[in-house]
């Protein structure tokens, strides 16, 4: 038998907790002070975005490996300040020698970057000389984008895919992932301006809401794969894959759009020199697309509760996981709908592409092959599939605050692992591959509390903060509130926050708001702490029958635990403590266990909150 003890041992009303006040760098503040942040956790009533209508005509040259392409984009500036500089983002300059970087690279990694043939804003012309640009920079305006204003922004621009393929780049030589690969204005928010921090292929993106219009050139025999709504099947693929191609979107089941047999003999695409894919997404953070002339094709699709979403999957014959992707994915889909977080998969296709680098996009992924280890590959796709949600649905700011997202991918990676794969087998995942590496990582200096800016930490402090305990908070607030209070205060959060962009102390507020308590205290000791997990029993005792054993939270973090108690007749029981023991004393807390036999010893099992120093987590009475 297991029983649950929560706030029956520790009562503390609302009214008797200190209204904490969390910690807000001061331009956080001025945004709250502002009224574009509420103290509620919803956006305030000043609240702006800015936003970008984007129309797209790319071409991919399979022969030079040349990704060329112009662009016009209407930029509404919704701020109130009128804009005297533009700042361009151009994630790809990172392949320039030149640009710094979060570690070494290989020669295959490294090309020219950037050209920018063609730069105009509102019909003026700019001398642009893009060989010095890092993936960020500023152009100063001939004349300021005004508040409340619309401007046109056109630019013509090349680059080399580059040879070595991570989150984009050639997969092989006939297969690419163009991610990242168009020139686009950088973010201008309500509490930091212009993004201006470059990207070191560390943290990760920070990007508006923009509507996206493609048109995609490619040869002859490449198909292709994008974010978006796929427009013109018509035009593109011939009439046998085109039949196969539409059947997809009402099947339940697995279909071979075409084979690399098919794909290679010129049977699948229109035989025009050159093909143009149209796609189209709105309300979206990003657009990418690969292409190859023989990858594999399979698609099927999911009935969800208010559309039909097609899922296709792109791989190199042979890929034993990648044969399972599509029916994956449709799981996927369906179990994030409706059960973690519960809330509807928000766009109508999801695509998984085999290649190098285990990321997300819109829409999108691009996943590495792990052919002997199944599970393994089912949650790195469950893991980069959950990023939907988190930073797409919800606009994060990775770069400055990864755990925003991150944490979430990890948290509902581990959620639906206990459906696929059974609880013991999903905590020993959890455990091998997330929090032993930080529990026992002989580098604790690097540990810094998880509010501390993803750009500030590196090596395993990053992954700690970003991946681990991060997720760890998640769930021991899961745990405290119940899964029916944490579920409502998490929809809060989403729905104040869908299409827009929160930050920690939105999230913060959200929860305080969405659950009806005060969480501050909670937050103040995972985030704002160097914490971590080592309980100690300091002391066991039975009176008649009562046992005491008093608890000490040499780490510091508020975790939900286990006792087991193992009594003299040979049985044992556990008991359940949510973090609600350590809501008046994150210190030590007393359990005061009603019990009917004499005890032998008494043991402390945080389970996936695995203790530092487990040695000193028992005690013979």
């Amino acid at each position: 038998m297991k029983r649950i003890f929560s706030g029956m041992l520790v009562v503390v009303s609302l009214l008797q907790l200190s209204a904490q006040e969390l910690y807000m760098p001061r331009n956080i503040k001025r945004a709250y002070e502002k009224g574009t942040r509420d103290i509620s956790g919803a956006p305030g009533k000043s609240y702006w975005q800015n936003k970008g209508i984007y129309n797209v005509d790319v071409k991919v040259d399979a022969n030079t490996k040349t990704v060329s392409g112009k662009e016009t984009i209407v930029y509404s500036n919704n701020s109130p300040d009128n804009l005297n500089e533009l700042a361009i983002r151009f994630v790809n300059n990172l392949h320039k020698p030149q640009s710094p970087r979060s570690g070494s690279v290989s020669k295959d990694f490294l090309s020219a970057g950037l050209k920018i043939k063609s730069f105009i804003v509102n019909g003026e012309k700019y001398d642009i000389n893009s060989d010095d640009w890092g993936t960020v920079e500023k152009v100063k305006l001939k004349s300021p984008l005004k508040s409340k204003s619309k401007s046109e922004v056109k630019v013509e621009w090349e680059y080399p895919l580059s040879v070595q393929s991570g989150r984009e780049g050639q997969i092989d030589p006939e297969t690419f992932y163009v991610a990242y690969s168009f020139p686009r204005i950088s973010v201008y928010d309500d509490y930091n301006g212009w993004d201006m921090l470059p990207h070191s292929d560390r943290q990760e993106f920070y990007n508006d809401f923009n509507d996206y219009s493609f048109a995609i050139t490619a040869p002859k025999n490449y198909v292709v794969w994008a974010t978006g709504d796929f427009l013109n099947p018509e035009a593109v693929l011939q009439p046998e894959y085109l039949k196969r191609y539409k059947a997809s979107l009402k099947s339940d089941k697995l279909m071979h759009i075409a084979t690399e047999q098919e794909m290679r003999s010129g049977k699948v695409t229109q035989q025009n020199k050159w093909n143009v894919w149209k796609f189209k997404a709105n309300h979206i953070t990003d657009f990418c697309f690969a292409l190859s002339n023989h990858y594999v094709w399979d698609a099927a699709s999911v009935q969800l509760k208010t559309k039909r979403a097609s899922v296709q999957a792109g791989y190199k014959a042979g890929a034993k996981d990648f044969e399972h992707y599509v029916d994956w994915m449709r799981y996927n889909l369906d179990w994030f709908s409706k059960n973690w977080p519960g809330v509807e998969y928000p766009y109508n296709v999801m695509t998984a592409i085999q290649g190098y680098a285990d990321m997300e996009y819109p829409m999108m992924i691009n996943d590495t092959s792990i052919p002997d280890d199944l599970q393994d590959a089912r949650l790195t796709a469950d893991h980069e599939i959950a990023h939907t949600y988190f930073p797409f649905y919800m606009g994060v700011n990775e770069t400055r605050y990864a755990f925003m997202d991150e944490g979430w991918a990890t948290t509902l990676e581990y959620l639906i692992g206990i459906d696929e794969n059974g609880e013991e087998k999903a905590k020993d995942f959890y455990k091998n591959f997330r929090v032993k590496k930080w529990i026992n990582d002989p580098s604790a200096e690097q540990d810094q509390p998880i509010i501390t800016m993803s750009t500030q930490v590196s090596g395993s402090g990053y992954g700690n903060n970003s991946y681990v305990k991060s997720s760890l908070s998640y769930l021991a607030l899961k745990d405290y509130l119940g899964d029916e209070l944490f579920k409502k205060a998490l929809h809060h959060y989403m729905d104040n926050w869908n299409g827009k962009h929160p930050v920690p102390w939105d999230y913060f507020n959200s929860m305080n708001t969405g659950s009806g308590k005060n969480l501050n205290w909670f937050f103040q000791n995972w985030f704002y702490t160097n914490n971590y997990i080592d309980l100690k029993v300091a002391g066991a005792s039975q009176m008649n029958d009562l046992l005491t054993v008093n608890v000490a939270n040499v780490g510091g973090f508020a975790i939900p635990f286990d006792a087991v108690l193992s009594y003299e007749d040979g049985t044992t029981e556990k008991l359940h403590f949510s973090p609600s023991v350590w809501e008046k004393d994150q210190k030590l807390t007393d359990l005061v266990i009603p019990i009917k036999k004499k005890v032998k010893s008494v043991k402390l099992d945080g389970d996936l909150f695995m203790d530092y120093t487990p040695e000193n987590n028992s005690k013979t009475l």
